[in-house]
């Protein structure tokens, strides 16, 4: 599974209240108390959109990062935090605000940690994310003239997997905007319709066996046509840990979410670790994996396996990747299930696919049967040292490699390695564009060169975007 894919809710600043001069009460988020702040609240000017939802002002020459505001705004912020570089703050009114603003579709939005943007229409949405694309790039050293093409889909109810919490009624909810607290929401409008209808039935049924078997988290996966869902439930206590005694009663209890919602193929009970132990499958119901339609095929998709989030754009995002090529030889490194994989087979005699996700590796090599796809099961980096090696089976140069890495990147020794093998075509997709800019200066430094831009908008109201490079040898 690549985690930084998985849905998380980030932790963000509870709100304060916002205000527009002659109104009671700013449809942007609703109130919530907060705690009394030294600092006087001080009127700042808001420049522009920064990467990870907030946005740019000064005050008194120091940056000062206000989430939930819009460019040319004048806010009334409480500065929260002080840091060396620059600040943070709450909006506290909207003095003059922007033509841009508009309601929220969400009356979450604010004290929920999800989105970040609902608050303008989704047009502007993609100016900002493509002028902090290209800003981010040029910070990072990578200068180029390219278009940055936009990728978009509807902005509403895109998302095929959330992950919610559970509070101390039982009540399922995100985390809160700077907070660890769990906002119960009742409605999720980014999110595929099944999904949040299902946390709260999954919910009701919770309260009917508890003490026995008491969620704190729950991860929903559903197909694009809502067809088919898989649940993974987590519990804390480690007295429910006993396979033994947990098994039938998680039977029973997924028995009962399937009589609710048809649509459950399976569903998973995880233990919780403790530090760095990851949580641990105790008990499971049904099928463990789902059948997901995208790009002609359908691919086998595991339980906690990473599958692109956003159900109207996966077909485009992988013809975007894709792109045409063909040849002898490919690589899909971190392949994931092999969305990627499975397209290019039909144009390479032979496509080497890379996981190391034990969740994703057995769909992986199920999803290339029949193919000329081969699954290799490692990491990127041991793959890449060892096809150095002349002897080793896949130790001929490929003529493209497609890599798509979780939120670190790819970091200077994949990147040097692949600047060794010098495919004559690389496609790079990005879900962090400053780990993105950090990697695209050695492999243009070595010799590759930037032939197109792609902005793939999988998060609308979010800060998150996907970017699709296609590179060449020069």
């Amino acid at each position: 599974m690549k985690p930084h894919k998985q849905y998380r809710p980030r932790k963000q600043p509870a709100e304060a209240k916002l205000r527009q001069p002659g109104r009671q009460q700013h449809p942007l988020v609703a109130s919530q108390p907060t705690q009394p702040q030294p600092v006087e609240p001080k009127i700042v000017q808001i420049e522009k959109p920064i990467y990870g939802g907030a946005f740019l002002a000064r005050l008194e020459g120091k940056a000062v990062f206000v989430p939930l505001t819009l460019p040319g705004e004048q806010v009334r912020v409480r500065v929260t935090q002080k840091k060396r570089g620059y600040d943070t703050a709450d909006p506290d009114e909207i003095v003059a605000a922007s033509p841009e603003r508009i309601a929220p579709a969400c009356s979450h939005f604010g004290s929920c940690g999800g989105c970040d943007y609902q608050h303008t229409n989704y047009e502007t949405q993609l100016a900002f994310k493509q002028a902090i694309l290209r800003e981010t790039l040029e910070r990072g050293g990578v200068t180029t003239s390219t278009e940055i093409n936009v990728l978009a889909a509807a902005p509403w109810h895109y998302r095929n997997r959330i992950r919610l919490a559970f509070d101390a009624a039982g009540n399922p909810g995100y985390r809160g905007r700077r907070s660890n607290a769990v906002i119960p929401v009742s409605e999720c409008p980014i999110a595929a319709p099944l999904l949040l209808n299902s946390a709260k039935s999954i919910a009701e049924i919770a309260r009917q066996f508890a003490p026995s078997l008491r969620p704190t988290e729950i991860a929903l996966f559903c197909d694009a046509t809502e067809t088919a869902l898989l649940a993974s439930v987590s519990i804390a206590s480690p007295a429910q840990s006993n396979p033994a005694k947990t098994k039938p009663s998680f039977d029973d209890f997924a028995q009962a979410i399937h009589e609710q919602i048809p649509a459950l193929k399976g569903a998973e009970l995880l233990a919780e670790g403790h530090a760095a132990q990851p949580p641990h499958a105790i008990a499971q119901w049904g099928a463990p994996s789902l059948s997901y339609r995208a790009a002609s095929f359908d691919y086998r998709v595991d339980h906690g396996a990473f599958f692109q989030v956003n159900r109207f754009l996966v077909d485009a995002l992988v013809q975007q990747v894709i792109a045409g090529h063909k040849g002898s030889l490919a690589w899909d490194l971190f392949a994931g299930v092999g969305l990627f994989a499975r397209s290019l087979a039909p144009s390479f005699d032979r496509v080497v696919a890379v996981e190391s996700a034990p969740s994703a590796t057995q769909a992986l090599t199920a999803n290339l049967k029949g193919t000329t796809g081969t699954a290799v099961r490692s990491a990127t980096l041991d793959f890449l040292r060892r096809s150095r090696k002349s002897a080793h089976v896949d130790s001929a140069r490929p003529d493209l490699v497609v890599v798509d890495p979780p939120r670190i990147g790819l970091g200077p020794d994949i990147t040097a390695l692949l600047a060794e093998v010098a495919a004559p075509a690389l496609v790079y997709v990005s879900c962090d564009p400053a780990t993105l800019a950090r990697d695209l200066r050695p492999l243009t430094a070595s010799g590759y060169t930037i032939q197109s831009m792609t902005l793939a908008d999988l998060f609308p109201q979010t800060f998150h975007l996907e970017t699709v490079v296609q590179l060449r040898r020069a």
